[in-house]
């Protein structure tokens, strides 16, 4: 058990000191969302969507994201104690163009390389980036100091092609894919089973969406609305989720006493309402003290928990995680709209209370 324990710690520590050195690039991503959310055509209106200004806002707010490979490769890399710039590297080749537009998988020497989607995502390289110290180390040791300055992080990217692109950043994918369609057969036979399932994806959402295994289940929400019929399983958990990162940020403010901490624990709020950017909260305040991401759990499970009671139905995809999230749920009955409401705010406010008592009574130990 103390094992599993400081295994687990040890995981939660290189993920919070592999991802808060992103924070100032994701709520500055964020900001630039929320002047679109506030200012675009889905709000006020002053920025037509084929506007210049709405165009460059989109991309500068969007670099934040998609580029979060290159981003979480140096952190990590640099938190694994080896060549930051080998960490992005490492990341920039996970979403170069060539690889991302490929329609088929490659075959080199023999080894498949699957043609995957990793933009936006953090797990693949972060176990990438944890395995490449190891091989990193090893090079140093066994090739002569002269020539290390050439050779360690040639031969280190060269080991670490067939590692990371045949095995370790598929391997999300593969296990998502298992997962999602056992949640989906589970949360077809309708009853407690689909109740159940929603619970547990609004529990859970946050850890697959860094996985990037969320584009399976939003792949899916898009096949089901394409057909006609309606959601009602995946996006009302999301939606649950994202407030519940909201409340865990609302939590953590009441309970922090530092002004700077607080002032971030804030704009975090500010970019999962707002914004609809749920990524500040979730490395900026969960996993930096970690005790918050419990009762982010706790939300999301008791905000899906109440959406799939009450069956609420997703009918537009709005794929954001703000307010305007709200207008996913309009098109079916009046009721299934509050529902959501409701649940989002069960969700914000479970969170937010969990999280409160857990940082206070850990202060208090």
């Amino acid at each position: 058990m103390k094992k599993l324990k400081s295994a687990g710690t040890a995981v939660l520590n290189a993920l919070s000191g592999s991802l808060v050195p992103l924070i100032p690039v994701l709520i500055g991503a964020a900001m630039f969302k929320t002047l679109i959310a506030i200012f675009g055509p889905d709000v006020l209106g002053w920025m037509p969507a084929d506007s210049d200004i709405y165009v460059l806002l989109s991309f500068v707010a969007d670099a934040g994201f998609y580029f979060l490979p290159i981003y979480a490769g140096y952190t990590s890399a640099s938190y694994f104690k080896i060549n930051g710039l080998l960490g992005a590297f490492l990341g920039a080749i996970l979403i170069h163009p060539t690889f991302a537009a490929l329609d088929k998988n490659l075959v080199v020497f023999g080894l498949t390389v699957p043609s995957l989607a990793y933009s936006g995502t953090i797990l693949p390289i972060l176990l990438s980036c944890w395995i490449m110290s190891y091989v990193s180390r090893g090079m140093e040791k066994i090739i002569p100091k002269v020539l290390q300055d050439v050779f360690v992080p040639f031969l280190t990217i060269l080991v670490m092609l067939p590692i990371s692109l045949c095995l370790i950043a598929p391997l999300g994918t593969w296990a998502g894919q298992f997962i999602c369609d056992a949640v989906i057969s589970l949360g077809s036979i309708g009853g407690l089973g689909t109740v159940l399932s929603m619970a547990l994806i609004g529990a859970f959402w946050q850890y697959i969406v860094m996985s990037g295994m969320h584009w399976i289940f939003i792949t899916t929400i898009i096949t089901i609305l394409a057909t006609g019929e309606v959601d009602a399983l995946i996006f009302p958990a999301c939606t649950a989720s994202s407030f519940s990162i909201g409340g865990m940020c609302l939590g953590a403010f009441l309970a922090l006493r530092n002004s700077e901490d607080k002032a971030k624990a804030m704009s975090c709020i500010v970019a999962q309402m707002v914004g609809g950017v749920t990524e500040p909260g979730l490395y900026g305040v969960g996993f930096q003290y970690k005790t918050p991401l419990a009762g982010m759990m706790a939300g999301g499970f008791c905000g899906a928990l109440y959406a799939g009671i009450t069956g609420v139905v997703c009918t537009n995809l709005v794929p954001v995680a703000s307010f305007l999230v709200f207008l996913s749920y309009t098109g079916a009955s009046p009721m299934n709209l509050v529902n959501e409401i409701i649940a989002a705010a069960i969700a914000f406010v479970v969170a937010a209370a969990v999280t409160f008592v857990l940082m206070k009574g850990r202060k208090a130990a």
